[in-house]
């Protein structure tokens, strides 16, 4: 057998604390067990606004024989318990797996488990994540990282995305897609993380380049070079790139790109239009170049996008 230990820390997200053990225990050759922080004790785990406990006959100790272990999110500001890294560099050390959901790689990094590796985590921590432990290399645009023996996944669904891809690692895809079934979800899902980021709309910027946002935002698709921008700025290519980049952070050939792809997302997600339709009115004047820039900025194909998407009917 095939023993999962799952960490219960103080705080832990319930949802992640739940769904290694949902897909494990569903899936042939594995023992299961959460381990809480204090052998017996009751944890305090993190629902939303809402608190409540459990208790667990296996403690830390219990997770030195396991094959995989799972640090599910907790508050990713909180000092880890020294006990709980101890656990997890010992499970690295005699060549256990160890994967983390959500802020869980916050512990891993702790413990020095992600020093060069790429490694990822909910999108709005990410920065911090990098910030925090320079030597990880963060992706903030994935699912899921497989990096041998050390995973990491993004915020709380994405951890179902790792386990279920733990699964197919070891018991293969008609196993692993048969939990999926079970569990109602794609046995794989296409792209990551980018396809989940809220890009803001033009906010507000110096006032000088407002004005120049707003026509840009009102002929997305109309074919637009540099000069063509900074002719309606009024100024020269080269005091717009500069402008742009002081006060959006960007190009103005990338925040185009941005917007561009932004409506095609809402126009994916709203309408019936054909892509074909939708890659005219985005402004990327092809299908071929909507989906080339929608699979490398959203991870993930424009049909594929607004099957999972697409509004449904209002009540």
């Amino acid at each position: 057998m095939h023993t999962v230990a799952v960490l219960a820390v103080d705080g832990v997200v319930g949802f992640e604390l739940t769904t290694p053990c949902q897909v494990f225990a569903l899936a042939p050759g594995y023992r299961v067990r959460v381990c809480a922080q204090r052998k017996r004790n009751s944890i305090a785990t993190a629902a939303g606004a809402e608190m409540f406990t459990f208790s667990s006959r296996y403690g830390l100790g219990d997770a030195l024989d396991a094959q995989t272990v799972i640090v599910p999110g907790a508050d990713p500001d909180a000092a880890p318990d020294p006990r709980v890294l101890r656990t997890v560099r010992e499970a690295a050390r005699r060549g256990a797996r160890v994967a983390s959901i959500c802020t869980g790689a916050f512990v891993l990094a702790a413990a020095g488990l992600l020093d060069g590796r790429r490694a990822t985590t909910h999108w709005m921590l990410t920065d911090h994540l990098a910030g925090r432990y320079p030597a990880v290399t963060v992706d903030p645009s994935v699912l899921f990282i497989d990096d041998g023996p050390v995973l990491t996944s993004a915020g709380v669904a994405a951890g179902l995305d790792l386990c279920l891809h733990m699964v197919r690692r070891d018991r293969g895809a008609t196993v692993a897609a048969d939990i999926a079934r079970q569990i109602v979800t794609p046995p794989q899902r296409s792209g990551g993380q980018a396809q989940f980021i809220e890009r803001p709309a033009p906010g507000a910027h110096a006032d000088d380049l407002a004005p120049t946002l707003r026509w840009m935002e009102d002929n997305l698709a109309t074919p637009l070079s540099l000069a063509d921008i900074a002719g309606a700025a009024s100024v020269s290519v080269r005091t717009l790139s500069r402008r742009f980049r002081a006060h959006t952070g960007t190009t103005p050939a990338q925040w185009l790109l941005d917007r561009r792809l932004q409506r095609a997302r809402e126009l994916l997600e709203t309408s019936d239009l054909p892509v074909e339709r939708i890659a005219t009115a985005a402004g990327f004047g092809s299908i071929e170049t909507l989906r080339y820039h929608f699979v490398r900025r959203v991870g993930t194909a424009p049909a594929a996008y607004r099957s999972t998407f697409r509004a449904g009917p209002s009540e």
